[in-house]
């Protein structure tokens, strides 16, 4: 290896540095005459990114939000207001659910296939990294089920904050809010009703007149979750109607676990709602009564039969029945005989006549027997009902029925003459089969061809090749893909008829009725923004118009900027105390090195 030579010694390394060599504090202070190099840079990318934050983004109101109802009109009531604060606080609700940052899950808990699709699409969000929330009847029953562990919920009487839980889950937080609503102790029937909401469909409002029921069913987890009776107060439901309308709404739904029940806790009754209601609907619009259980229409029946003959309101009403044996109704514990579901049925056919009446039955109740079952067939087959929901029991965690000795699932049998074993389908099926044979066996529109009838048109068929109207008895009506018939009253010619509908063509010299209403808002828009709820949203949303979707959009990227503006104003303050500390430190060690 070789030798390493110098012509002279070194007795310390700061030898090194010679006399002429600029001094540490030289080469510090000659920084200042350094002129920086410019860069060019794409000024509209700079600005697309500085006005679009990342979808990782921590900061609260500019994310991505992804909604999925499941069940029954109440519960897709909540969604569609849970939709609407979310967007009037910022945030994009959107179709897309791989595009979303967060899934907002608004489950059903009646049936077993709704909670897995639930559990499913709560499996899926998490393969995905997505953010959940967890809203509905699921959660709220049973909190604590292993699946659920460290997800957010709102429970079903909280969808008022939703905002907040929201929030914090995007921070990567934990929130439960399950709690009951309440005034001076009792409880009340949900949130409040003038939230802004987005409606799944612009000509329909769904309107809860009270959450829970007064009765105890032995199958029902839905009352785990909604609990007892709260009715709403008339003049609430009023005015939320009254809004509605002045918003393009055309048809309004009222919806509840049991509309028969309305007002028994406060005082009130179904028909004295009614009657109130049909005093503010305009000419052109129609009213839907929602489900309820026999028991609590018995006492109403003349006053009911009166306002269903009203021309605003549809003559139609969902009456389950569940079974027709009272031995199985006593086992559900429904409080009612088959006689008291048939004295209704046939008071109402025979005063409002014409009227749909639409019913539930369940099939393979614990304990229901061939002869049982075969009841039901005979009240099906006599009463011939246009709209039947037939449903196979499922045993829901918790209930009483899920302890009862259940029907079998499955028969396994012996075939004597070949001698091998063989499995029939469970009875449960079996039976939901056979009952469903019998509902196709009839068609109940065919006496209607070459009628005429006036209908109103909400919305566009699945297949997209028709709209969907509804004719007085709240029978549907396809008619021809006109954009004029949209939330119009329309004269047709009934010409065709299925199981489920009739096809009617427009007559020629007919007028097409326009309600005497405001034009309808647009999809997707938000609706119900009073004052009030823009002043919780900031004072800068006060001069906002009610109706304008432009101005909407702005009052939520004004609250966007408003959050961007604090942000910075935070974090300029620690960059200038940051900066302070440095120089101080920094001058103390030139002084020190000096």
């Amino acid at each position: 290896m070789p030798s390493a030579s110098c012509d002279t010694f070194l007795n310390d390394i700061e030898d090194i540095v010679s006399q002429e060599d600029s001094k540490p504090q030289d080469r510090h202070f000659s920084r200042k005459h350094v002129v920086p190099k410019v860069r060019r840079r794409n000024t509209q990318k700079y600005l697309q990114e500085e006005n679009s934050p990342p979808s990782d983004s921590t900061i609260p109101g500019i994310q991505k939000i992804w909604i999925r109802t499941w069940g029954c009109s109440h519960n897709n009531s909540d969604g569609e207001y849970m939709a609407g604060q979310l967007a009037a606080y910022g945030y994009k609700i959107t179709e897309n659910a791989s595009d979303a940052d967060l899934w907002l899950l608004n489950s059903c808990t009646v049936k077993n296939p709704a909670e897995d699709h639930f559990r499913n699409s709560i499996k899926k969000a998490q393969e995905e990294n997505k953010k959940i929330v967890l809203a509905g009847c699921v959660p709220q029953a049973q909190p604590r089920q292993d699946y659920l562990k460290g997800l957010s919920i709102i429970g079903v009487q909280q969808i008022d904050r939703v905002v907040e839980v929201v929030e914090e889950t995007i921070k990567g937080h934990s929130v439960r809010l399950l709690g009951q609503k309440k005034d001076n102790g009792k409880r009340l029937g949900g949130a409040r009703l003038d939230l802004p909401k987005i409606r799944k469909n612009p000509l329909i409002e769904i309107i809860s007149i009270n959450t829970g029921c007064l009765n105890a069913c032995t199958y029902c987890k839905t009352k785990h979750a909604r609990g007892n009776l709260a009715s709403y107060p008339i003049d609430e439901l009023v005015d939320r109607a009254k809004q509605s309308f002045q918003e393009g709404v055309c048809e309004i739904w009222l919806t509840s676990e049991d509309t028969g029940a309305y007002g028994r806790d406060i005082g009130s009754s179904l028909p004295a709602l009614l009657w109130k209601l049909v005093e503010v609907i305009p000419e052109g619009a129609m009213l839907r009564l929602g489900m309820t259980n026999p028991p609590y229409i018995l006492e109403h029946l003349e006053e009911m039969a009166k306002i269903l003959h009203h021309p605003r309101v549809y003559a139609f009403l969902h009456i389950p029945v569940q079974s027709a044996s009272d031995t199985v109704l006593m086992e559900m514990k429904r409080e009612y005989c088959v006689a008291d579901f048939k004295r209704v049925v046939d008071f109402l056919k025979d005063k409002v006549p014409g009227i749909t009446i639409a019913t539930d039955i369940i099939c393979g109740f614990p304990g229901e027997t061939d002869q049982d079952f075969q009841e039901t067939v005979k009240l099906v087959e006599e009463y011939k009902f246009p709209s039947l929901f037939i449903n196979q029991f499922y045993p829901r965690p918790g209930t009483p029925a899920a302890k009862m000795e259940q029907v079998p699932a499955q028969v396994v049998g012996l075939d004597g003459e070949v001698g091998w074993s063989c499995v029939f389908p469970s009875e449960k099926k079996q039976r939901t089969k056979e009952l469903s044979r019998i509902f196709h066996s009839y068609n109940p529109y065919d006496h209607k061809i070459g009628q005429r009838q006036q209908v109103l048109v909400t919305e566009e068929s699945f297949d997209s090749k028709f709209y969907v109207a509804h004719n007085r008895f709240y029978e549907q009506v396809l008619v021809p893909k006109n954009p004029t018939f949209m939330g119009k009253m329309v004269e047709v010619d009934i010409y065709e008829s299925g199981k489920h509908f009739m096809k009617g063509q427009p007559v020629s010299d007919a007028k097409v009725y326009t309600p005497s209403i405001s034009k309808p808002l647009a999809r997707g828009e938000v609706s119900g923004l009073t004052e009030e709820f823009r002043n919780r949203l900031g004072n800068h949303l006060n001069s906002v118009p009610h109706t304008s979707a432009a101005n909407r959009r702005e009052s939520a990227s004004s609250r966007m900027v408003l959050r961007l503006q604090r942000l910075h104003q935070d974090f300029a303050l620690k960059m200038s105390v940051g900066l302070a500390l440095f120089a101080l430190l920094f001058a103390l060690l030139v002084k020190v090195y000096n």
